[in-house]
């Protein structure tokens, strides 16, 4: 390692393993973009909570709590107590008294110039924790859950205040977070903005004749030029809000729903499905491997996702990357995004504004090329650089 490269650890509960692949994969590829540089060298702690007794996925979790060279970054993954559902007021000093030993030993064989949280609860309390200990400069970001849900809870709140005031700086995934966060008292003189990235190999355009057969093929789902192709990608929990979209399905004729992500509402959802007589248009594909997603993006006519809270989803902007419009609620940065109409809508969140929101894009669509342009000023190279520069300004302070 070049001399003049300088070290940051950062901590990051939200990061891909072995037994969640799809889980902040946008954490990975930040970092892996910064790592790339020639003047940063990156670490990264990835604590894993695993309750008394590990079973079912936390039995999973368990094994997957293993160390490697990911990409060009080298993961640490210790594991810390969980209490599940319960144990929120205790994440972060459990994760702070886990990984000191560890990070301690880290930073006598290479010392660190900045540490660095992923997020800003439980991550944020405990890079405070472990910055005082080692007597460095720190940052935290926020992505949006986040500060809407763990800020909404007034131990968790307490907390974050205590750490915002003593890091060196914030940042925010958009400016409507920025703002959210200064809502909650949080120093908005800190916060620098930085926005996500994107794999523009990946995330492109795919127009060949046979996209929808080979996807009918691949996911041996009955799709047809005739039908209107809607996807909504997330996590399937309460605030992505699919069950909206599910019930605007009904009111769509010649329309097909492909749901792609796992989470504790599918069963309700799909049981609405049925009640509301579109289980046979409406398919639950799970995570998608991320070589498959752009497939489906591209053959999709409109990519739907009603959330209640969001900083800014990077399913926004991969969508809009494979030159498929969007429609959205007016949640976090959305209007950082749909800035232009050839970037999709910002509707109401219920299920008629939805369907008429189709109703009245698809009528006239904009061009691919015109929707993926929207997406043009995302790219993880144009990230990690700025990733870059904010932490050399911390460090010339």
């Amino acid at each position: 390692m070049s001399a003049a490269k300088k070290r940051v650890l950062s901590l990051s509960t939200l990061y891909p393993n072995p037994a969640k692949p799809r889980f902040g994969t946008f954490v990975a590829r930040s970092l892996e973009a910064l790592a790339e540089r020639e003047d940063w060298d990156v670490t990264v702690i990835n604590p894993i909570g695993l309750p008394p007794l590990a079973l079912g996925s936390y039995r999973e979790l368990a094994d997957a709590a293993v160390d490697g060279a990911e990409n060009g970054v080298r993961v640490y993954r210790p594991t810390f107590r969980l209490l599940p559902k319960f144990g929120g007021r205790l994440n972060p000093g459990a994760i702070a008294r886990a990984v000191l030993p560890l990070v301690k030993q880290l930073h006598a064989q290479g010392p660190f110039d900045i540490l660095d949280a992923q997020f800003f609860y439980p991550d944020g309390p405990a890079i405070a924790k472990l910055a005082s200990a080692l007597d460095l400069p720190f940052s935290i970001k926020a992505r949006g859950a986040d500060i809407h849900y763990w800020g909404d809870k007034p131990y968790a709140r307490r907390m974050m205040h205590d750490a915002a005031s003593k890091a060196s700086g914030l940042l925010a995934v958009c400016e409507a977070l920025a703002e959210d966060m200064a809502t909650i008292g949080l120093p908005r003189e800190k916060i620098t903005l930085h926005y996500t990235g994107l794999d523009r190999d990946l995330f492109r355009p795919l127009q060949h004749a046979q996209l929808l057969s080979r996807l009918a093929e691949e996911l041996s789902l009955p799709l047809s030029d005739d039908e209107r192709l809607l996807i909504t990608v997330g996590a399937l929990i309460p605030r992505k809000g699919q069950e909206y979209v599910v019930r605007a399905l009904a009111g769509l004729p010649r329309s097909r729903l492909l749901l792609v992500g796992s989470g504790d509402d599918e069963g309700r959802l799909r049981a609405l499905a049925s009640e509301l007589g579109v289980a046979d248009r409406a398919h639950f594909l799970g995570l998608l491997d991320h070589d498959l997603l752009p497939l489906v993006l591209s053959a999709a006519d409109a990519m739907v996702l009603p959330s209640a809270s969001e900083g800014l989803a990077n399913a926004w902007v991969e969508a809009l990357a494979c030159g498929t419009p969007i429609i959205i609620t007016d949640a976090g940065g959305a209007r950082e995004v749909v800035t232009d109409r050839a970037a999709g809508l910002i509707v109401e969140r219920n299920a008629a504004a939805i369907a008429r929101g189709v109703e009245e894009l698809l009528c006239d669509p904009p061009a691919r090329a015109a929707a993926a342009a929207m997406a043009e000023r995302f790219d993880w190279k144009v990230n990690g650089a700025n990733l870059a520069e904010y932490y050399d300004r911390i460090l010339d302070e």
